[in-house]
């Protein structure tokens, strides 16, 4: 019984442990006044998508009731539209997730082989 209680203390080490190295990393990215890392940061966190946007403006001004307007947001949603294609908007979570999916696909391979 004392055996049980030993590896629950021990694990119960480990996660305060792994807690606490969090809580510093945390704790020194946020000290960070680096106005460039920070925006690096943000977009690896949320990648800008031009793209949508011109396309957003685009449908406003073809919706405007000015004639004028109309072939200005047809020409900015077609531009909009190849923005899109142009560049991607992947961010550092779409990437793991992708990674995951490889690293489970080359598992079912092994599998299937083995």
């Amino acid at each position: 019984m004392d055996e049980h209680y030993k590896k629950g203390i021990h694990r119960i080490k480990k996660l305060t442990e792994s807690v606490k190295r969090r809580s510093e990393i945390y704790s020194g990215l946020a000290k960070m006044d680096d106005r460039g890392t920070a925006r690096s940061i943000r977009a690896l966190q949320k990648a800008p998508s031009p793209g949508k946007k011109m396309q957003k403006i685009g449908l406003g001004l073809a919706l405007a009731p000015e004639p004028i307007t109309t072939p200005i947001g047809c020409a900015l949603m077609v531009a909009g539209r190849i923005l899109e294609k142009k560049y991607n908007s992947a961010t550092i979570m779409d990437i793991g997730h992708e990674t995951s999916n490889t690293v489970d696909t080359i598992k079912d391979i092994k599998d299937t082989i083995n």
